[in-house]
């Protein structure tokens, strides 16, 4: 068994007063969320701590469907210690809830990261597997091998998710390719996200795809044909289907604000999810690193590809991405939220256990000071960060 990832200061039982809690059905000023036993309860025992929040926000802990690493450390192609490193590192960002995400490789060697990641998200150190590629278009290869893509064969898509001992959660494909459609139809049989990204369909195609089966649209207008008003393409389908949840990574070098205010209008609020799409560099600073089998180089917080100059994923972390929701984009606090921690949990199907303060759900929340900077983070009922110190 791996090492597990530890956190640091037990609250257990503690009642969290004077914040502004935000819940399902709205903001609570003044609110209150009762931590014992690593949950949320409904009622504080007689000998339950206080602990005043006044001034600050408590949100739930951030869910990540789409992450390939973190403080130096990657997911792609670390070992378990890295791994554990790169969990660590964004769950002391609020990320409570991460899924691993993988990039194109070798069939073998994918299948070996699949057998290795499996075992973390076994002991709840993961909330599952991510497969991004390699069943891409080599038109919209973004940071991908292009030697090493492949059509979307269904025997080959099949072979990651045995390897993944059932817990794969999403497989990103480029569905116009041969086998596309039959893959998301496998995908759906057996409970995986068909994930449609680093695409080059037309808007027809991706109606097939959504039909399929096809429910999510890998970070959202990267790595897909722009937008036309005579050909739409794959945006337009994403954004008009109600079946569809968009990722957006809101670092502000992936997306212009209008961009996203186009998703958060079109789509609506409970059909996006923030992603960071993170890679090593994620917490950790500037320098040169490894995205699976290419080099690149990150300047100023951004990641390109060292030989081309294509944005390899983000430094993001989730923290800054609803930091700049709230003060750049200006959007309501309550649909960040969704964003960021309901609709992902949903997606992954554990919004009964994370997501949301609600009694009896994992006591994982996040501390954010009056300007949305963080201050603590609570991961099943121990901080992480805890807000009394600094």
């Amino acid at each position: 068994m791996a090492a597990r990832v530890t956190s640091a200061v037990r609250a257990e039982p503690t009642v969290l007063t004077g914040a502004r809690v935000v819940l399902p059905t709205g903001t609570v000023d003044g609110g209150r969320v009762i931590v014992q036993g690593g949950r949320i309860a409904g009622h504080a025992p007689a000998d339950a701590a206080t602990l005043d929040l006044t001034g600050h926000w408590l949100v739930p802990g951030f869910v990540d469907l789409h992450n390939h690493g973190g403080g130096g450390a990657s997911f792609t192609s670390g070992s378990v210690d890295d791994v554990l490193k790169g969990i660590r590192t964004h769950r002391e960002h609020g990320t409570t809830t991460l899924v691993a995400s993988a990039v194109t490789g070798e069939m073998h060697f994918l299948a070996q990261r699949a057998g290795l990641l499996s075992e973390l998200v076994e002991q709840g150190d993961l909330a599952g597997i991510h497969f991004e590629g390699p069943f891409i278009s080599p038109c919209r290869k973004g940071a991908h091998s292009e030697e090493l893509l492949r059509d979307p064969d269904p025997a080959e898509v099949r072979k990651l998710i045995d390897a993944a001992r059932g817990t794969a959660r999403m497989v990103t494909l480029a569905t116009e390719l041969p086998g596309g459609i039959d893959s998301v139809r496998l995908l759906a049989e057996h409970g995986v996200i068909a994930a449609i990204g680093h695409t080059d369909a037309t808007y027809e195609q991706t109606v097939e795809a959504i039909d399929a089966g096809a429910t999510v649209a890998t970070h959202l207008f990267n790595a897909m044909p722009p937008l036309g008003h005579r050909v739409p393409g794959p945006i337009a389908a994403l954004l008009e289907d109600e079946r569809v949840t968009v990722e957006l990574i809101n670092d502000g070098t992936h997306l212009h604000p209008a961009a996203l205010e186009l998703a958060f209008h079109r789509a609506g609020a409970d059909r996006v999810a923030f992603v960071t799409d993170a890679m090593d560099a994620a917490g950790f600073g500037d320098g040169r690193y490894q995205l699976g089998p290419l080099a690149v180089e990150v300047k100023d917080g951004v990641a390109r590809l060292a030989e081309g100059g294509s944005i390899a994923g983000s430094t993001l972390t989730q923290d800054t991405a609803f930091r700049r929701a709230a003060t750049v984009d200006r959007l309501p606090v309550e649909d960040i939220v969704r964003a960021i921690s309901a609709n992902p949990a949903r997606l992954l199907g554990v919004y009964d256990k994370v997501g949301s303060l609600e009694p009896g759900k994992d006591a994982d929340a996040v501390v954010l000071d009056a300007d949305f900077g963080l201050k603590g983070v609570l991961h099943k009922g121990e901080w992480v960060i805890d807000p009394r110190v600094g």
